[in-house]
């Protein structure tokens, strides 16, 4: 007979779900039966960690091609629940609608520190913009809908916690006609918000008068590549992006200078600091110190959420709108310049980057510097692969190296900036995109805390994906690379042996020990080849590179407090300043400017 587990299993297929990342335990065992009896309607996803499904969740939704792809994940309560955290809040911070169903102790025991019993309401009231622990048979039905309703309709997370006896209830019963019953339905329309036309000619006069524009997109405008080229073109405008806004154009475009901030370049920084004018597509990038002067520029910022407007910095013109909607309705208005000096500028600066990148990326010198894996992977990956990296110097590397074409998706962990989800989101491309190639690049740290356990899934289920290929990539370097660059930049501390330095693993012979592929890479000329034997692979495969940690990631504009903080780390005994001075202080010295250099000198004498 149905139960109130299998009602719910029902109800998220009215939803549009088939795809269930979780873990089981006795706190959730009613709806994991559920989804036993669907035959296959519902299909679970065993992963080896709940944070793997959660991640997992959050990359789902992103990769999938279906905008309004809810990402679901499942756990039991008390740890189980608590491991869900870290990717819910990842998806959270990145706006993506995902649905955690949560188990909790039987009703009678709420309260009573029951075993394995937490306070769920508690320690998810700030992740879930909806939470509800379920009562009754009866609450069932609205529950569910209003999660699904909120997670798309506020691109959030809800969360719904079913105490382990409601879900083993009878069947769910339909509302009565009588005060206090609610009714709810499956149906959801996606808005598309288009602003005013008064708005419209506010936010063109303001980029018509500008003559030297930038365009700064972020994940808004995802899609909608072609109508920002075009605005670029009218207004003889360069395009910077945020990372989330990767893959919304490429950086093979000569008006493109790639992304702003630390992971960013230096022509990206030049950019911002050298317009008179700022329109922001989709974005709420946080980061003032990476944008121009506060007064210095107009600025238009289009957004489809009103409270983004103005969040981070300040717009002249808000326009809350659709992307797409908002720049068809406002090229028309839009005037095309003859003066293309401004752009012709940025384009240089382009090549000078391109040149300098090339350049540290070819480098002969062993250990691998952690560019040249990128920089191969950009000349092989095919037009529809999804490609994911990590928050460490992976990240650095993948902004600068990776440039995007033809259909690619691209994501990471953009505003939490976790360590770990480079791995996981590879492996949950693999299900929203199972006949496209899945690429991740990893640090060996994240590697060590999550990667190995997303490699046991894949084992798992590679042969039911269309292309079975899955590459993670890890920058084997022995060292949690991003927080000793940051240790020496920003607090001027020298490596910290101690908390830097990580226990050794051989990643690739992991990954043959799991009967999957793994090449070990210790030479620069090497490198490309190992790329085409894992790309050519039958199954996942893990590419380890043997890289050199004492390349620093640099980022595009060094003040002088970031670089004399690293040289006075230097100074103060860290354990690898022979190594660091001999690979990189000539890349420190061409990040810096003339006035900067002239300013180092003095400070330190």
């Amino acid at each position: 007979m149905a139960n109130v587990s299998d009602y719910i299993v029902q109800r998220i297929q009215e939803w549009g779900v088939d795809l269930v990342f979780g873990y089981p335990g006795d706190g959730i065992n009613g709806v994991v039966g559920a989804i036993d009896r669907s035959d296959g309607a519902v299909r679970f996803v065993q992963v080896a960690h709940e944070e793997l499904g959660s991640f997992g969740a959050c990359a789902y939704a992103k990769y999938h091609d279906d905008p309004d792809a809810v990402g679901v994940c499942l756990s039991t309560g008390g740890p189980g629940a608590a491991h869900l955290m870290v990717g819910l809040y990842d998806a959270k911070a990145d706006h993506q609608p995902v649905v955690a169903i949560v188990g909790q102790v039987a009703r009678r025991s709420i309260g009573g520190s029951y075993h394995q019993e937490l306070d769920l309401l508690t320690m998810v009231a700030g992740v879930a913009d909806y939470v509800v622990e379920v009562s009754t048979p009866a609450q069932v039905r609205q529950s569910v809908d209003r999660a699904f309703r909120t997670a798309l309709a506020d691109r959030t997370v809800a969360v719904v916690i079913l105490p382990s006896d409601v879900q083993e209830a009878d069947a769910v019963p339909t509302p009565e006609r009588s005060r206090g019953a609610i009714y709810t339905g499956t149906s959801y329309q996606r808005s598309a918000p288009l602003p005013s036309d008064e708005q419209l000619d506010a936010a063109a006069e303001i980029l018509n008068t500008g003559r030297k524009v930038a365009l700064l997109v972020g994940a808004g405008a995802l899609g909608e590549g072609d109508a920002v080229l075009e605005v670029a073109d009218r207004l003889g405008a360069g395009v910077v992006k945020a990372l989330l806004g990767k893959a919304v154009v490429s950086d093979d475009h000569p008006n493109v200078t790639g992304h702003l901030g630390l992971l960013g370049t230096r022509a990206s920084f030049e950019l911002m600091q050298g317009c008179d004018t700022l329109f922001m597509i989709g974005t709420s990038f946080p980061y003032a110190d990476w944008l121009p002067p506060d007064g210095a520029v107009r600025t238009v910022q289009v957004d489809i959420d009103a409270a983004q407007i103005g969040l981070h910095y300040p717009a002249d013109v808000g326009l809350v709108g659709d992307t797409g909607r908002t720049l068809a309705a406002l090229l028309p208005r839009l005037q095309r310049t003859d003066d293309r000096s401004f752009v012709d500028e940025v384009a240089t600066w382009r090549r000078r980057d391109d040149a300098i990148h090339e350049q540290r990326a070819l480098s002969d010198h062993t250990p691998i510097t952690p560019q040249r894996p990128f920089w191969e992977a950009n000349l092989r990956l095919p037009d529809d692969a999804v490609i994911s990296a990590d928050s460490g110097t992976s990240a650095n590397w993948f902004a600068r190296y990776i440039h995007p074409r033809g259909t690619q998706k691209t994501s990471v962990s953009g505003n939490l900036g976790s360590m770990v989800p480079g791995a996981a989101y590879a492996l949950a491309a693999k299900f929203a995109c199972p006949d496209r190639l899945s690429v991740g690049f990893v640090g060996d740290g994240a590697m060590q805390m999550l990667g190995i356990n997303a490699l046991i899934t894949a084992k798992h289920y590679y042969d039911t994906w269309d292309d079975p290929r899955m590459v993670l990539c890890v920058l084997n370097n022995g060292d949690l690379n991003q927080v000793t660059w940051e240790m020496r930049a920003m607090a001027g501390n020298p490596r910290f042996e101690g908390s830097q330095a990580l226990p050794e693993f051989p990643f690739a012979d992991y990954a043959e020990l799991l009967g999957l592929v793994g090449v070990r890479v210790e030479e620069p000329d090497a490198v490309g080849a190992a790329w085409d034997t894992v790309l050519a692979a039958d199954r996942p495969a893990v590419l380890e590179v043997m890289c050199d940690p004492n390349v620093p990631t640099v980022p595009g504009h060094l003040t002088i407090g970031e670089a004399t903080n690293y040289i006075e780390a230097l100074a103060k005994g860290d354990p690898d300043a022979a190594q660091v001075v001999l690979q990189s202080a000539r890349e420190l010295w061409e990040s810096a400017s003339g006035t900067m250099k002239a300013a180092i000198s003095e400070r330190l004498g």
